[in-house]
């Protein structure tokens, strides 16, 4: 009957369905619950945005997508990952195997930890090429280097025969860039792709990930706690805190109308060209939860200025705000227009 549904909602455009995702992990502090009960959609050739803080469990989510939690003492619990039409946790090894790289590329946030130092750059980008689309070695080279051509890097067949610390951050960012479209994916997962960059290569990167996903129809996750690359490259956002998504919606909806306080929070502690040059910058008070004992009630509770008695005590569902848009929060009505 799922997976009836999942094909209804399929038909309409949906590439990939999470429901009800829980990832733990087991340790001698306790069971962190590092994804709890995290649903959301992508449809094909959108760009879906999931925002918090680190610790929150953004990459934990895009590395449960990919089945590559480490075990011990990570293990995905609970939960349905719906991919064109099969649900990935129901699949072998080997059938996930061919599902990495070849259906759902992975673009990491630090490319050195990435790319194997003692290959060249062209081998790294060829053996996918050659496992996934069968092809023979001069024809992988040939679209290795289309691949470096089309992600901006000059001279690509010299640039095949160099290896990364050859190459400058943007640069290996590149090189991630062109692996994760080697094999032509249908999705895109790009946990924190520009962290490790200068702010002026960041905007390259992000414009050409954009160009790149538009040109192809490729869908895209990009996981950060960068509210600016939500603003511009971003269709659908999820707003997530202590392992929970707490707010959905469209950019426009999350950026014109916050319905949580975390939301809220976040987009007043950064700066905005719209405010006057001296205004002052609000920063969210406290540390996020420890994810291994969490309090009772909201886990924002005890950061939020908002707070009432029910909070304590009571974990808020996601409730509609809108059409399309649903909070967390017991008071989400009284922080419209704030």
């Amino acid at each position: 009957m799922q997976h009836e549904a999942w094909e209804s909602e399929g038909a309409k455009g949906t590439l990939l369905q999470v429901k009800d995702l829980r990832t733990q992990f087991f340790t001698l502090e306790g069971v962190i619950k590092a994804v709890d009960g995290v649903s959301y959609d992508v449809r094909q050739g959108e760009t879906v945005a999931i925002v918090g803080e680190s610790g929150c469990g953004k990459s934990v989510s895009a590395l449960s997508i990919m089945r590559l939690i480490p075990y011990p003492p990570g293990r995905i619990v609970a939960g349905e990952i719906w991919f064109n039409g099969r649900n990935l946790l129901a699949l072998t090894d080997e059938e996930m195997r061919q599902v990495r790289g070849k259906e759902i590329a992975m673009i990491f946030q630090e490319p050195m930890t990435s790319l194997n130092p003692t290959l060249t750059i062209g081998r790294q980008l060829t053996e996918t090429l050659e496992a996934h689309l069968k092809m023979s070695a001069s024809e992988a080279e040939g679209r290795a280097a289309e691949l470096l051509r089309l992600v901006g890097i000059p001279e690509p067949e010299r640039r095949l025969r160099q290896y990364p610390h050859q190459f400058s951050g943007g640069m290996r960012q590149r090189v991630m860039i062109a692996m994760a479209l080697s094999c032509n994916p249908k999705l895109i997962l790009a946990d924190e792709p520009t962290t490790a960059l200068d702010v002026t290569i960041q905007a390259q990167i992000l414009e050409l990930m954009k160009e790149l996903s538009q040109r192809f129809g490729v869908a895209m996750v990009i996981i950060t706690h960068n509210l600016g690359v939500v603003a511009r490259y971003a269709d659908q956002v999820n707003v997530m805190y202590a392992g929970k998504m707490i707010e959905q919606g469209s950019a426009r909806d999350i950026y014109e109308s916050p319905r949580h306080p975390y939301t809220l929070g976040l987009l007043r502690s950064v700066p905005r060209l719209d405010q006057p040059r001296k205004a002052r910058l609000e920063p969210i008070d406290g540390q996020p939860p420890d994810l291994a004992h969490l309090p009772p009630g909201c886990s924002f509770r005890l950061r939020c200025t908002f707070a009432i008695d029910r909070c304590a005590h009571e974990v808020p569902p996601l409730i509609p705000v809108g059409a399309g848009h649903v909070s967390a929060c017991w008071v989400a009505d009284t922080l419209h227009g704030k």
